[in-house]
């Protein structure tokens, strides 16, 4: 028996691969010996969705949230834990209340980020509230969406503001287009963001903690393809900048369990999308780097139980001001000093260290995982869940081979 049982909360959606990979993982890492020289075990537990009683404790220390973005109930719930009984959250539900990209553009645009320009435009229809035709009628500007396209420029997107999984998001090439997605955007928030035209690549990072694996993109791609295996699509100063963003927009938020999309055009990385409350980590899409991902949330999770490391539910905003409005920084200065602020929040070495001295055998595990009749089950029964029958041997040579090549890259060699 472990001298201290930890229980990690699973709130969930439709998912169920990685869950189901993440509580193998956990199972098989077992017990640890933590730096108070007690052992320390790290259980799961799916969290139900019922009525609760604001003074009632928690069994949780920790909560992976992948469904408040979108259900109220189990936000408020997220809430309740964190500001009452500390209990510590992928992600935050104060600042990403339901995936809302907006403050995400304006903060990294206050921090000097290369981010596109932007223009946020009223609703396209009226909303379903008794007030709206008086206040629209007394306060509403009547205002030219062409002449507005116009200043953005040609080609711009029209996204939801809070939106998610590329719904709502149009590419927008003439006034035509631009009329045509605002008349269907309903009573959808909408912005106009300018195209980065002859981008070189598209960097989509996804960040579990202080750990971050920045892949290619190829978003008109079908989902099983849209991650390329690909080691040195960036220059290593590139590749630092993109996980700099990551971290830093991570820290800036309180997030945790993020991704980050941006676009490289030479040496500029321009950020386009840095508010994911449920970031892909599907087995059928991520593939390739799937194991990395699961090992990273095992690391990260258990890191933070066994050290009892503290929520955050403030956000310093004024020491990251301090470092945009200096005048006497380069960007690239700006950066260095945002890394810094980020590194210490994620307690970078720390972290390192920990894994290092008691988790440096997850490794041999994931691979050993990576090969077992377990994983290959469960890679069996998420093709026949989420293909048709037909395509079952195809996904499954597929995904079975991204793998293989995945095992023969990260062989552990014997202790």
């Amino acid at each position: 028996m472990a001298d201290v049982e930890h229980t990690i909360g699973l709130l969930l959606g439709t998912e169920d691969d990685w869950p189901r990979a993440y509580e193998a993982l956990l199972r098989r890492i077992g017990t640890i010996t933590g730096p108070d020289g007690k052992t320390h075990r790290v259980n799961t537990e799916r969290v139900t969705i019922e009525p609760f009683n604001l003074r009632d404790q928690p069994r949780h220390e920790l909560v992976i949230d992948r469904l408040a973005y979108w259900y109220y109930h189990p936000r408020e719930w997220l809430k309740k834990i964190a500001l009452m009984d500390d209990v510590y959250l992928l992600n935050s539900p104060f600042t990403f209340q339901s995936m809302e990209k907006h403050a995400a553009y304006c903060a990294m645009m206050r921090l000097g980020l290369k981010v596109p320009e932007t223009v946020l435009v009223p609703y396209k229809n009226p909303l379903d509230n008794s007030r709206y035709a008086y206040t629209a009628a007394r306060y509403n500007q009547p205002f030219d969406l062409d002449r507005t396209a116009e200043q953005v420029g040609y080609p711009l997107y029209m996204k939801p503001y809070d939106g998610g999984a590329w719904v709502g998001v149009s590419k927008i090439r003439n006034p035509d287009e631009l009329h045509a997605a605002y008349d269907a955007s309903g009573e959808r928030l909408m912005h106009l963001q300018a195209s980065v035209e002859g981008y070189d690549v598209f960097a989509r990072s996804l960040s579990i903690g202080p750990e971050t694996m920045v892949m290619k993109f190829r978003p008109d791609q079908p989902m099983h393809s849209r991650y390329e295996v690909d080691h040195s699509f960036l220059s290593a100063e590139v590749g630092d900048e993109v996980v700099t963003i990551s971290r830093l927009v991570n820290a800036f938020f309180r997030w945790e369990f993020n991704s980050c999309e941006s676009l490289v055009r030479g040496t500029d990385v321009h950020p386009i999308d840095y508010a994911n409350a449920c970031p892909d980590v599907a087995i059928t899409s991520l593939h390739y780097y799937f194991p990395w991902a699961m090992a990273a949330l095992a690391r990260w999770t258990i890191y933070c139980v066994v050290t009892g490391r503290r929520p955050r539910l403030d956000t310093d905003t004024s020491a990251y001001f301090e470092i945009s409005d200096d005048s006497s920084l380069s960007y690239a200065e700006k950066l260095g000093e945002y890394r810094r602020l980020a590194d210490a929040h994620f307690e970078v070495d720390r972290y390192r260290d920990f894994c290092a001295s008691y988790l440096g055998h997850v490794d041999e595990i994931v691979h050993d995982w990576v090969t077992s009749e377990e994983f290959r089950s469960l890679l069996r029964e998420t093709v026949r869940a989420t293909y048709p029958v037909h395509e079952h041997e195809r996904f499954l040579a597929h995904f079975g081979g991204l793998i293989d090549a995945w095992q023969r890259d990260h062989v552990v060699p014997p202790a």
